[in-house]
């Protein structure tokens, strides 16, 4: 109820996932910085995890382009801590009730290189779209280098056992920033951005 109440207002959002492990200076963590920027500047809300690495890189492209930058943080004995670049950060125990969050007020996903946390998240949330629980919003991998391998082994086993049929799920590769927001936003029937005040629901 707590992050209902605190994200209701958000408008367009659209969250990126990613690795917590990735520094500042690292080809990653700048993609990741300058799609966070062109998301801001085309008016969606970032959201993210709430870390470090990835995270951090979005969070912080966001908030320096004069955009609303969120992060949904995870209590973790390790590597997890709240980056320095959030409008406002709210805090979980547990992993299921963060991923709702994560989703709930997102109208497309960006899933940057990572480890078994974004496989999880990617995976997810492709479950969800694919069994019509979350709408069939834009999913983009980006970062083509890392992806593509996985997905020539993962996604061609799946459709060779038949387990899953092609095009149930999309998913778009894609290394520029621009073109990575140009397809998240492109044909989508969503809330205007903001007005990101405090003011909660009646």
């Amino acid at each position: 109820m707590k992050g209902c109440r605190s994200l209701f207002d958000l408008g367009r959002g659209i969250t990126l996932f990613g690795s917590a492990r990735f520094a500042e200076g690292h080809h990653w963590y700048q993609l990741a910085q300058a799609t966070g920027a062109e998301l801001a500047r085309a008016g969606c809300a970032v959201i993210t995890g709430g870390g470090p690495g990835i995270m951090e890189a979005a969070n912080r492209g966001a908030q320096e382009a004069g955009g609303m930058s969120v992060g949904c943080n995870i209590r973790l004995p390790h590597e997890q801590h709240p980056n320095p670049y959030l409008d406002r950060v709210l805090t979980f125990d547990y992993f299921f009730v963060r991923k709702v969050m994560l989703l709930k007020y997102s109208s497309g996903f960006v899933f940057m290189p990572g480890g078994f946390g974004t496989l999880d998240e990617l995976f997810e949330t492709l479950t969800l779209i694919q069994t019509g629980k979350v709408e069939a919003f834009p999913c983009v991998l980006a970062g083509s280098a890392f992806w593509q391998p996985m997905l020539d082994v993962v996604m061609t086993q799946l459709y060779d056992a038949g387990t899953v049929t092609p095009g149930e799920v999309e998913l778009e590769l894609l290394d520029d920033p621009a073109e990575i927001a140009a397809h998240l936003l492109a044909n989508q029937t969503v809330p205007p951005p903001g007005p990101w005040t405090e003011q909660e629901p009646s």
